[in-house]
């Protein structure tokens, strides 16, 4: 399996953290603390924090500090649904534009998250799932959507990650990727649109599974 650089490990546990409620919304997060309760120097926690800023679970703010963001359950849902249009809207194009040497790489990705999920590795099947879906939003050969989705995407990775904990859900997404792999591979666009966008969409036992998983999310504002 891959090996995972330090301050991402770090930024998953910092993720974990905040969306399981250790961290408060408002929270001041200390690096100098932050290295001495995980065990680590400050350059990880550095750069562990600037991720988190840029997917905005942390907002940093001048001369204050780097602080825990304000983000409530109704907003993640609102970002899940425009996720699943995006993806939906990059597996219809990708249907259509997808390359050979494209198409190899998904299946290389695809066989990636096979061997990780085989080895009952949720987090590594999240790092493979993440390669899998950009050769997707790549073979759009829409550069703009391209961005927007990896954008959004790289928001909801904590949800999207701690959901791959409930039971059967690395199994489930496997299962899933392989009919979006079958529809890419025969061209079918609107299969692909609407296994992408199945896929992602948080609705009815899905989300209520995530919300077990995750068991608390962060309250919305006051």
């Amino acid at each position: 399996m891959s090996r995972i650089p330090q301050s991402q490990r770090l930024r998953d546990q910092l993720e974990d953290a905040i969306v399981e409620g250790l961290y408060a919304p408002g929270d001041r997060l200390d690096p100098e603390a932050l290295a001495s309760e995980y065990q680590c120097s400050r350059t990880p926690v550095r750069e562990a924090l600037q991720q988190l800023a840029t997917t905005g679970m942390v907002e940093v703010k001048p001369k204050r500090g780097t602080f825990v963001a304000r983000l409530n359950v109704m907003e993640v849902v609102e970002r899940f649904e425009v996720m699943a249009e995006l993806e939906g809207m990059c597996g219809r194009l990708a249907a259509r534009r997808i390359t050979s040497d494209e198409l190899t790489a998904l299946e290389t990705a695809h066989e990636a998250c096979r061997q990780a999920r085989d080895a009952g590795d949720s987090d590594e099947y999240y790092y493979r799932n993440g390669v899998f879906h950009e050769c997707i939003y790549t073979a759009s050969h829409n550069d703009f959507l391209a961005k927007e989705a990896l954008r959004l995407h790289a928001m909801l990775k904590p949800y999207r990650r701690l959901q791959l904990h409930v039971r059967n859900r690395v199994k489930d997404s496997f299962d899933e990727h392989e009919r979006i792999v079958h529809a890419l591979r025969s061209g079918d666009a609107e299969t692909a649109r609407r296994e992408l966008m199945d896929h992602v969409r948080l609705q009815g036992d899905r989300f209520n599974d995530m919300a077990a998983s995750i068991q608390r999310l962060p309250p919305p504002r006051a």
